[in-house]
């Protein structure tokens, strides 16, 4: 099932499949474009308690999503396209080690989060934040979905955050998708 409403789509952290480091109950359905590189087994399962406690606890505000959107349009100008990036995950193992991966995949990646005052975890943070909130959201509406989200780890303020802002993310989505 594609889910369009996840922001890291549009993001320059796009196809580095930060959503397989969601909060879902289960192993959700990955969207197509974690599909191809998708690895054998759920790299969230590897990540440390405090990391999926740290993406639970982060908290979405006006400021850090303008800067996600900044990045993600300052991204586009510049080509940075990381859908055509390689994901390693026997290499990950912390939400740092994904951010690395993120920065490694173009020098140009890192400056440019660095610019909007964001740390490449914290940027990574912001966005799965925001997935999280994305998921919980459709969940809401989509029984399918809603078995794959535990709702005691969703970040109910980021999930209204989202709701919120979420004609401006489609929008900024079917933009990123040339629609």
């Amino acid at each position: 099932m594609k889910h369009r409403y996840i922001l890291a789509a549009l993001l320059a952290t796009a196809s580095l499949a930060p959503a397989a480091f969601a909060q879902p109950q289960k192993a959700a359905p990955a969207p197509q474009a974690q599909q191809e590189a998708a690895p054998a087994a759920n790299p969230a399962a590897q990540i440390p308690a405090a990391d999926k406690q740290a993406i639970q606890n982060y908290n979405l505000n006006d400021d850090v999503f303008n800067r996600i959107v900044k990045v993600s349009q300052e991204a586009k100008k510049q080509g940075i396209q990381p859908k055509n990036a390689q994901t390693d995950f026997s290499k990950i193992h912390s939400l740092d080690d994904l951010a690395k991966q993120i920065t490694d995949s173009d020098p140009r990646i890192g400056p440019l989060i660095k610019a909007n005052g964001f740390t490449p975890r914290e940027f990574l943070l912001a966005n799965l934040a925001v997935t999280n909130a994305a998921i919980a959201s459709e969940a809401k509406n989509n029984p399918q979905l809603a078995g794959y989200v535990d709702q005691s780890k969703v970040n109910q303020k980021n999930v209204a955050f989202y709701e919120a802002h979420k004609d401006k993310i489609n929008a900024l989505m079917a933009e990123d998708q040339g629609k």
